[in-house]
């Protein structure tokens, strides 16, 4: 597997892939994929790195991390949809962790994503927190 720091060049492709995360995780967040590709380009062009998972020239996944946190945080975690359950989820990311020379690294994970709580545990992963949220909305 080949990992690369991402460039404006693959904008379009981050914010599509973003958008498929955001779907895949039940997020919340309703931004277009432009809006994404402009808030990627924000990211990317600041203290966030995206990085770009490939294998035989075919993209696998990205991971978007701010190495303005001590320890890093990655934000972004994501393996492309036509390839999940092969092993490349683990693989790009204890090759990122090499890439990143850390050996600790933050992450949250939505509450509802039981299967990204699996695969993160499976990793090694231990729960530190939860966070919350009250929205008076859902009072009703």
């Amino acid at each position: 597997m080949k990992i690369r720091v991402c460039t404006d060049d693959e904008l379009d492709l981050l914010a599509v892939l973003n958008k498929q995360l955001i779907e895949d995780e039940q997020h919340e967040n309703k931004m277009s994929v432009e809006q994404l590709r402009e808030r990627m380009k924000k990211f990317i062009n600041s203290d966030y790195k995206a990085y770009l998972f490939e294998e035989n020239s075919k993209t696998i996944g990205y991971a978007l991390v701010d190495h303005t946190r001590q320890p890093l945080y990655l934000r972004q975690f994501f393996i492309c949809r036509d390839v999940r359950r092969k092993g490349y989820g683990r693989t790009a990311f204890k090759e990122l962790l090499d890439l990143l020379k850390t050996n600790v690294i933050d992450i949250e994970v939505l509450l509802w994503n039981v299967r990204g709580m699996e695969f993160w545990r499976s990793l090694g992963f231990k729960d530190r927190s939860i966070y919350m949220r009250f929205d008076q909305r859902q009072m009703n």
